[in-house]
């Protein structure tokens, strides 16, 4: 590794500790030519996850666009780090198909499942959009089967 500073390629770990779950690795080096500390990270580079959308087109999957959707539908009432790890939890999800291509059905339908387990205010909106709801019976219609799956309240 080169250092930002001085541009050495000899360094030395100072500290290592894994980070986002285990998913990468964050180094403290410090560069023995000019003692400048600075931090690298490594983490798994996976194979590309490419994502057909419903008009044919093919784009690469984005944790960052799958993280928005959920933070607007959100918006509020869910913590920024638990969207975090949901729109985590989705990418992996996908992955665990073993397909490279997946469709967008399938990512919304992951984002849904998340959304589901977290708060059914955040589902819902998530849904008008992604059913495209045309009036009140769709919200109707999908809180009904909102209350059916969900555990009774306790009194």
């Amino acid at each position: 590794m080169r250092c930002p500073s001085c541009g050495a390629d000899d360094d030395r770990v100072v500290d290592s500790r894994p980070i986002q779950d285990g998913q990468a690795i964050r180094r403290r080096r410090e560069c023995r030519r000019c003692d400048v500390r600075f931090t690298t990270f490594e983490r798994i580079e996976l194979p590309e996850l490419v994502v057909r959308k419903r008009s044919g087109d093919a784009m690469p999957f984005s944790r960052a666009k799958v993280l928005d959707g959920m933070a607007r539908s959100a918006k509020g009432r869910v913590p920024a780090d638990t969207l975090g790890r949901a729109a985590t939890e989705v990418e992996s999800a996908l992955r665990e198909t073993g397909q490279r291509e997946v469709t967008s059905e399938q990512v919304g339908l992951q984002v849904l499942a998340q959304l589901r387990e977290l708060d059914p205010v955040a589902y819902v909106r998530f849904a008008s959009v992604y059913k495209d709801f045309q009036g009140p019976e769709d919200f109707e219609m999908e809180l009904s089967s909102l209350r059916k799956d969900a555990p009774p309240k306790g009194r």
